[in-house]
């Protein structure tokens, strides 16, 4: 008897934390509405994730060209392809660090 209350209240407990975690979000005060942003704002959050993206490619590519280099197993063939990856990946690696310029250039020249 004992341990069927005590299964009986810890269960009640247990429900009545998970309602009151489910219900809180639904008593919170609404979201503030999203801000608006300009062109010059955009164009100033795109540069870092451009460059992330550009970022995040490229040491793709050096991955991948790490792992062609270390399964050539000696086949020339195999090797040019490897050392195309790493010419990717440094081309990528360029072009992520001059993207924030580019970005600023473009800013530049929108803004009046």
């Amino acid at each position: 008897m004992y341990r069927t209350l005590v299964r009986l209240a810890v269960t009640a407990f247990t429900v009545t934390a998970i309602l009151i975690i489910a219900v809180a979000p639904a008593l919170a005060a609404p979201a503030p509405p999203p801000p608006t942003y300009d062109l010059y704002t955009v164009i100033e959050h795109l540069r870092y994730w451009v460059a992330g993206i550009l970022g995040a490619v490229a040491t793709l590519f050096l991955t991948i060209g790490g792992a062609r280099y270390l399964m050539a197993g000696g086949d020339p063939s195999e090797v040019e392809r490897a050392k195309g990856s790493f010419k990717s990946a440094a081309i990528g690696y360029g072009l992520a660090l001059l993207a924030p310029v580019i970005m600023t250039i473009l800013n530049g020249i929108l803004r009046p």
